[in-house]
């Protein structure tokens, strides 16, 4: 049994985590604050999720942690339940840390089920897309606090929702009173009575909330953007720029110092240095990290019913980045992970994080090989980037709280352009069109509407493309003609030259399931006048579905009607069984009129079949 520690390689553990750690910070904090929870979300994501993945996990130098398209899922389920509830974030934490909770537990399930091999599976295009609906989603969400601005901020944009946060509130008390049965239609004094209690702070907070969803999104995003551009403010757009400036300039000096930290430290120390008027990120808590009892004690499974989908496509998602990561450090490493325990650390690195108050991370591509790249050997160096995390936290907290957000907010820019998929995008004008048609779909559908829906519609085209695909292959090979038109099979050869009119062969070519049913549903049709006997060659066709049999049974039912003599060559066990089940064997077809192989078919044919329409030559 592997040992779960290994402390032989502690100095380059030691060296790999502490850099691990340092350069997930930035990139913590910027993805808490473009999730919706804050900075402080992202922290406890990245201490968790690290430690407790590298902990379980099966991949040794592994750093897990917040990542883009995590952030961009979590995105969507924080803006659904936040706007449930009234734009009330502490109202609706611990529903959405529920959903967190369930995907981590989804992300376990997924490891014992032993379905870690089966991830490869995803076509390219719906993950090429994804990734770049990524990307996008990120590079135009965070172009207005690039340029400081923020919707619920500027009266002038919230005060056009006014007349429509008056009729919510009005229809929440009608609401109210017909569920208290005291809703009278002929007397509204109730109704009078309950809305003199209405404040303008109430219609503000109301309205605040309708201008926050209706800049959310790329589609909000974009319809703010004129908007936004009328009001900038020059000093956030500066820090923006000169962080982005940084992290791309920093890359061509050396490598040896992330770009992104730099970036952090040489602008926030700038901003504080000269008492610059910037806004700061949200205030991260000090001290140790807290559970959030509210996920048990206000657990209302009505709450996080819509978002069950929502938090399989977290697990799906994490399990993807996470493995993909794995593959990346097995290359460099030279080793092999072990898929299913990786998905269950990462399930329980997830699962505790939200408990925390973290958002949901994976495998982190960059940071395991900052981590490889330091000397990082073992599963330490995973557990010693959350404890690095943890130690800031705890010390370095009221300074990290002075970070400018238009410092993070060009560091989510640059994340949004490295994560789009380029080699995908290049690829197109050579790609095959249904495989273009797939990304594009999940990148536009993605982008602009929904990414769980985009991501399932894109596996069921990609599911029915390439099964019609492989239909058309099986129909290719499997011909429905006579032998006068067919290629005869080796051993056909000696068939009979005076039969040919009286006995028709099909030959199926493999497997027979729902997407190749329709060629052989064709069969009646094709069949010559002269043919008496129909011989079946089963040969090359291991499999058969539902679809297959029940297609089959009905072709065999109107030849037998029509008073043909079916013969079976050479009927695998599979279908076989699936034919008794339906009694099609021996009701259709009796078992003398099934055959091992073609010669013993060919000597009934002979003894049985009697030429009917003999040459005139």
């Amino acid at each position: 049994m592997k040992k779960i520690l290994d402390f032989s390689h502690i100095k380059g553990d030691l060296f790999g985590g502490l850099t691990a750690g340092i350069v997930a910070l930035p990139l913590a904090l910027a993805f808490g604050v473009s999730s919706g929870l804050g900075p402080s979300a992202g922290l406890y994501g990245a201490i968790f999720v690290s430690f407790f993945a590298a902990l379980f996990g099966g991949t040794n130098t592994q750093i897990s942690g917040p990542t883009a398209p995590m952030t961009a899922v979590s995105m969507v389920v924080i803006a659904g339940i936040v706007a449930a509830n009234d734009g009330d974030v502490s109202k609706a934490l611990p529903a959405i840390l529920s959903v967190f909770v369930l995907a981590g537990l989804m992300q376990v399930g997924l490891g014992f089920l032993g379905l870690g091999k089966y991830i490869k599976y995803i076509p390219y295009p719906v993950v090429s897309g994804f990734m770049t609906a990524i990307g996008v989603i990120i590079l135009v969400t965070q172009i207005m606090p690039a340029v400081g601005y923020y919707p619920k901020e500027d009266m002038a944009f919230v005060n056009q929702f006014k007349p429509q946060a008056e009729e919510i509130i009005l229809d929440n008390i009608l609401k109210e009173e017909a569920g208290e049965g005291i809703l009278v239609l002929e007397n509204f004094q109730e109704t009078i009575r309950r809305a003199e209690f209405i404040t303008d702070a109430d219609i503000l907070k109301e309205s605040q909330t309708l201008a926050g969803k209706e800049a959310s999104g790329v589609i909000g995003a974009l319809k703010v953007l004129p908007t936004a551009f009328k009001n900038i403010n020059w000093l956030e757009l500066m820090l923006a720029l000169a962080t982005i400036f940084i992290i791309y300039g920093f890359k061509r000096i050396t490598t040896a110092v992330p770009s992104t930290l730099v970036a952090l430290l040489v602008m926030s120390g700038i901003a504080v240095g000269f008492g610059l008027d910037y806004r700061p990120i949200e205030e991260i808590p000090s001290g140790l990290p807290m559970p959030n009892l509210g996920i048990l004690t206000d657990f209302k499974f009505a709450a996080i019913s819509p978002y069950v989908f929502t938090a399989l496509t977290l697990a799906l998602l994490g399990a993807i980045d996470s493995l993909l990561t794995s593959v990346v450090a097995d290359n460099m490493t030279k080793t092999k992970h072990e898929p299913n325990r990786e998905l269950i650390g990462q399930g329980i690195g997830n699962t505790i994080g939200a408990i925390f108050g973290g958002i949901p991370g994976a495998g982190a591509t960059i940071r395991t090989v900052v981590n490889i790249n330091a000397g990082g050997k073992t599963r330490l160096s995973g557990m010693i980037a959350g404890i690095v995390l943890l130690t800031i936290t705890l010390l370095l907290a009221p300074a990290a709280s002075k970070i400018p957000a238009g410092v993070l907010a060009g560091i989510l820019i640059t994340v949004g352009i490295g994560v789009m998929d380029y080699k995908g995008l290049k690829a197109i004008p050579y790609m095959p069109k249904p495989e273009v048609a797939i990304m594009l779909t999940v990148l536009v559908l993605s982008s602009v509407w929904n990414l769980v829906y985009a991501v399932g519609i894109g596996l069921v085209i990609a599911s029915l493309m390439f099964m019609k695909k492989i239909g058309d292959l099986t129909a290719e090979g499997s011909g429905i003609t006579s032998l006068t038109e067919e290629e005869s099979w080796e051993d056909e050869a000696n068939f009979p030259q005076s039969l040919k009119e009286e006995v028709f062969i099909k030959h199926i070519n493999g497997p027979l399931f729902f997407g190749s049913t329709s060629d052989f549903q064709q069969l009646i049709k094709q069949l010559p006048s002269t043919a008496s006997s129909i011989i079946i060659r089963l040969d090359k066709m291991g499999y058969m579905d539902q679809s297959g049999l029940y297609a089959m049974e009905d072709a065999l039912v109107d030849l037998v009607r029509n008073g043909k003599k079916v013969l079976l060559v050479d009927l695998s066990e599979q279908p076989r069984y699936m034919m008794e089940r339906i009694d099609i064997i021996p009701d259709l077809i009796p078992e003398e009129q099934i055959f091992k192989d073609f010669n013993k078919c060919l000597n009934w044919i002979k003894e049985n079949v009697t030429d009917e329409f003999p040459s005139k030559a």
